[in-house]
């Protein structure tokens, strides 16, 4: 039997997975992502960490496919970051120096890519081929699937969705320098931003009123309470979703576009709203698009990573 490993590296902790190749999770855990001195034991910590449970599982090299692994940052085919905004790196060449460490073969990819294709292998988007992964977390993620494989692009970072820009007449900016983008009122800190000006905007009565802290879940639970204020705030955030992943669609035409992120615990009350807006811009060949809450939760990426090396032609084949 063969095998592989699929690891996801966050700012706080980086998942891992042992996979057969037929796409069975035969364990997983996790380490700490040890940020100091500019990340530099990172990728060590993934090869002792990795190392450890071939041993402890009685697994040869022979045995393993290879290790795929997504990284929070734009990733190169080739498996090069040029930079990373939580991990303290610059310029690393991650295939190279984990194959290294390893003697496995590696392949890297941007970790929202990989969550979507881990959906589209094992999760909402099962058994399709053409997909949007849409990620709605304290930032908005993106991954497209096209013909069964992640989108990357010529600087590793195709299918930022975030960064669409939905609002042409904002002045505050994202954290990516621009203003207006998807992420300033989609994410969790959006949908936040989106309440409080609501809230500010007239004296209308809302149990969201007496909330210590408002935020994307007190909103969506009032919502679910029928809070006609926290339908306000969900509707304008469907516009902007909808709208966006309109524009998203009539690049990528999927038959699918998955929504997760903590976000997207919410559940299926969400997706109303998202679809009202998406039909109202879609193009017509896109109008029959399916919209899917997200399967797998945390275990899309190390997924989607186990897929990547899977798919990927190696020399030991």
């Amino acid at each position: 039997m063969k095998y592989c490993f699929g690891v996801d590296v966050g700012g706080t902790s980086i998942k891992m997975g042992l996979f057969t190749v037929e796409g069975n999770i035969l364990d997983k855990w996790e380490i700490e992502t040890r940020t100091e001195n500019q990340g530099e034991t990172i990728l060590s910590d993934i090869a002792d960490s990795l190392k450890g449970k071939m041993s402890e599982k009685e697994l040869n090299p022979a045995d393993i496919k290879g290790i795929g692994i997504g990284i929070p940052a734009p990733v190169t085919g080739d498996g090069i970051v040029k930079n990373t905004a939580n991990l303290g790196w610059g310029y690393k060449e991650v295939n190279r120096e984990l194959r290294e460490l390893t003697g496995l073969e590696v392949q890297a990819g941007n970790d929202a890519n990989l969550a979507a294709l881990g959906e589209m292998w094992l999760g909402a988007g099962k058994g399709q081929k053409n997909m949007i992964m849409v990620t709605l977390g304290t930032g908005v993620g993106g991954g497209v699937i096209a013909d069964g494989r992640a989108m990357v692009g010529a600087n590793g970072a195709a299918a930022e969705i975030g960064h669409i820009c939905v609002n042409y007449h904002e002045t505050k900016r994202c954290g990516c320098g621009k203003t207006g983008c998807l992420e300033q009122y989609a994410s969790a800190t959006g949908i936040a931003r989106l309440a409080r000006m609501r809230l500010a905007w007239d004296e209308s009565p809302s149990v969201l009123r007496s909330r210590e802290k408002i935020d994307a879940k007190a909103v969506f639970d009032a919502l679910k309470d029928g809070d006609s204020v926290a339908e306000e705030i969900v509707d304008q955030f469907g516009a902007y979703l909808g709208h966006g992943l309109a524009n998203a669609a009539i690049l990528a035409d999927p038959a699918v576009i998955v929504i997760g992120g903590g976000v997207s615990k919410a559940g299926d009350i969400m997706i109303p709203y998202i679809k009202k807006y998406f039909l109202q811009k879609a193009f017509f060949a896109n109008k029959e698009t399916e919209f899917m809450i997200a399967k797998l939760d945390n275990d899309a990426g190390i997924c989607g990573a186990a897929k990547l090396i899977i798919d990927t032609e190696t020399s030991g084949d």
